[in-house]
Order: structure tokens, then C-alpha cells, then sequence
């Protein structure tokens, strides 16, 4: 028997939850619960359009401080139209780049990559308390990766 994992949800920091989801609304991001269980616990949850993964924060849900989830990954089939949505809904977004990414960024050049190539072309953003966002451009995948 195959056990099949699907990653559901992660956990993002932050440290003021009305100012976190009023921002993840202006993204355009469903939200799918606001669920103030008790005066510790209240949990947030909202869907980037067309993913499968959630976000969640909250209160009680995390002893990580605010702001520290970084590098967390956004797929474009378009990176410069995803920047522009951005923009358009008043989010700060990087220049876009390519090159190596990670904490090296000696390599990163700008613009988008010029071979147009799949997982080469990326921007950032961050929430208000930090948690940073990459897109990266993705138009083709590897047979049976959809």
C-alpha cells in the first residue's frame, strides 16, 4: 500500500493577526476560517489563488517570532503579470532577477532569465512583519508534475 502526504498548511508567524489577514485579503487570497476558539487560541486560514496549499496564523499557534518564515515559494506561470497583480494591489515587490537564489546573492542578475527557462526567474515581497514571499516562474515541469 502507498501512503500518498500532501502538504496542506504552513504556519507563518505574525504579530498582529487583523493586520496579517487584512493584508492576505489584498492579495486576493481566499479565506477559508477565522476560528477565535478561546482568548489564547485563534486561527486564521487563507488560499493563494489556484493552490492547493493555506497559509494559517494566529494566536497561540507558534512560539516563532513574527517575521521569520522566509523563502516561502510562490509559482507563477508568469512572473512579470504576477508582479504586476502585486503592484496593482499595493504590495512592495522586488525588481524581478535571476541567478542563483539563497543567502549568496552575489549571482542574482536582473531581469528575468533570458533563456526563459523554468525555476530561473524570481521576485520577492514580505508581509508586514517580514515573512518573506518568493514568486518564481515556472512554465514547464518535468512529465507527471502538474
Amino acid at each position: 500500500m502507498t501512503v500518498n502526504f500532501r502538504f496542506e498548511v504552513t504556519v507563518l508567524p505574525v504579530s498582529d493577526v487583523d493586520r496579517a489577514k487584512a493584508f492576505y485579503e489584498t492579495l486576493g487570497w481566499r479565506l477559508d476560517a477565522d476560528f477565535p476558539i478561546n482568548d489564547n487560541l485563534r486561527i486564521v486560514q487563507l488560499t493563494p489563488p489556484g493552490s492547493k496549499a493555506s497559509i494559517q496564523f494566529g494566536t497561540g499557534l507558534t512560539a516563532a517570532p513574527a517575521g521569520s518564515s522566509q523563502d516561502l515559494i510562490l509559482i507563477v506561470d508568469d512572473i512579470e503579470a504576477a508582479r504586476d497583480e502585486l503592484l496593482s494591489r499595493g504590495v512592495k515587490v522586488s525588481e524581478t532577477w535571476h541567478g542563483l537564489r539563497g543567502l549568496d546573492t552575489s549571482s542574482r542578475q536582473p531581469g528575468p532569465d533570458p533563456g526563459g527557462r523554468s525555476y530561473g526567474s524570481y521576485a520577492s515581497f514580505a508581509d508586514p512583519d517580514g515573512n518573506g514571499w518568493l514568486l518564481q516562474e515556472i512554465t514547464e515541469r518535468l512529465p507527471n508534475r502538474d
